[in-house]
């Protein structure tokens, strides 16, 4: 919710390339306020134990990829200020997150709302419960339920989970005050390490970062 008290829109983008390059996706906005989002991840451990122990170390193997679930209104009274078409909003919202001719397949999706980050993923599983008729049977209120599958390539999820590790890939948002020899100093604990990031990253001039910038730090040796 914005500062004045207006909602702040679900976006679904739906893209027809795996890579999300495309330009012009397809796009789904409803001015809801979710009642709950549910986000789910699963760690997966191996959990083999050596001959005559009865015990098992769980060693570390990976995160699964996330599930979230998201539960919205779309309301056709008006009473949020905003009137919208029910079985319009509820056929674009299948448009775009569903089966496209053109690729065989369902989208692939980018999801935000407020202040989550944009989530990469595919629809696994949506409901629509129509809640409010008019008397010539037209719905005048729906509540779509929707579970989403995590979509991100190894890359950006390790990116995106902002991993210590300095052996490998970080993404980072340049805030205000943020120097390239200090972040290298947090990444790699080396300040020195700056004149590869600023060369992975085509910086002409690494003492002017704008806030805002995204820098990616490559696995380096020290």
């Amino acid at each position: 919710m914005t500062e004045n008290g207006a909602l702040l829109p679900v976006v679904i983008r739906g893209h027809k390339k795996f890579d999300y390059s495309d330009k012009n996706p397809d796009v789904f906005e409803a001015y809801v306020n979710p009642s709950e989002i549910t986000l789910g991840y699963e760690v997966e451990f191996s959990d083999e134990n050596g001959v005559g122990t009865t015990g098992a170390r769980m060693d570390f193997q990976r995160i699964k990829p996330g599930d979230m679930s998201l539960s919205f209104f779309i309301d056709g009274t008006g009473a949020n200020g905003r009137k919208a078409d029910v079985q319009q909003k509820v056929a674009e919202f299948q448009r775009v997150t569903g089966y496209s001719g053109e690729i065989h397949r369902s989208a692939y999706l980018e999801i935000a709302w407020g202040t989550l980050r944009v989530r990469r993923c595919v629809l696994k599983s949506a409901s629509i419960a129509y809640k409010l008729f008019r008397p010539d049977g037209v719905p005048l209120r729906a509540v779509i339920t929707a579970a989403f599958a995590d979509n991100a390539d190894d890359r950006t999820r390790v990116a995106m989970a902002q991993d210590e590790s300095a052996d490998l890939t970080h993404v980072r948002l340049v805030k205000a005050g943020d120097t390239l020899p200090g972040l290298c100093e947090q990444i790699y604990g080396e300040p020195r390490m700056y004149p590869a990031v600023a060369r992975a990253n085509g910086l002409d001039n690494f003492r002017d970062l704008q806030p805002g910038t995204q820098l990616r730090f490559p696995p380096l040796e020290r």
